[in-house]
């Protein structure tokens, strides 16, 4: 899916990732129930998401649910998503935040070759018999599909020390 006219700076890749032949087969476990009916109105990310007050739930399919058993041992997951309504052909992108034009691999932006979302989210419950995620806020919009759920293991996962360009003065 392409969108409008890139802004100054911005590439596209000469064929839509999106039309090309796949390595492997990603099948959707469940969607996401959310507020966020419209781009334009859906957070830009989780912090965003918390302050707007955007919960939401994850509703998985029948034939996963059983793969919830002890998640309810964890107080966040990780959240895989399919960004199905993002553009997938740039590879340059113009951030409004930037100064300058930025290589789509060093953005968080959902406009990439593949559109997975990462999200790091809050339980808030869970009704694993319904296959009900309850989240304290999600930054997606209502029926984005869901390829994976992981626990969320802040020993591991989080990296105290881990830089980004306003961290190292760039």
């Amino acid at each position: 899916m392409t969108s409008g006219d890139p802004r100054p700076g911005e590439k596209r890749l000469p064929a839509d990732p999106a039309g090309m032949a796949g390595d492997a087969r990603v099948v959707f476990i469940g969607r996401v129930r959310s507020p966020w009916t419209d781009r334009t109105n859906c957070p830009k990310n989780m912090a965003a998401a918390r302050q707007q007050g955007g919960g939401g739930t994850v509703e998985i399919d029948a034939l996963w649910r059983e793969g919830l058993a002890g998640l309810d041992d964890f107080s966040h997951i990780c959240l895989l998503s399919w960004l199905e309504q993002a553009p997938r052909d740039l590879i340059v992108q113009m951030p409004r935040h930037a100064e300058t034009p930025r290589g789509v691999f060093s953005l968080r932006s959902p406009a990439r070759p593949n559109p997975v979302g990462l999200h790091i989210a809050r339980l808030a419950g869970i009704d694993a018999g319904a296959g009900l995620l309850h989240l304290e806020a999600i930054d997606l919009l209502d029926g984005t599909p869901v390829i994976d759920v992981k626990p969320y293991y802040a020993s591991t996962d989080a990296v105290a020390d881990a830089a980004t360009p306003s961290t190292i003065g760039r």
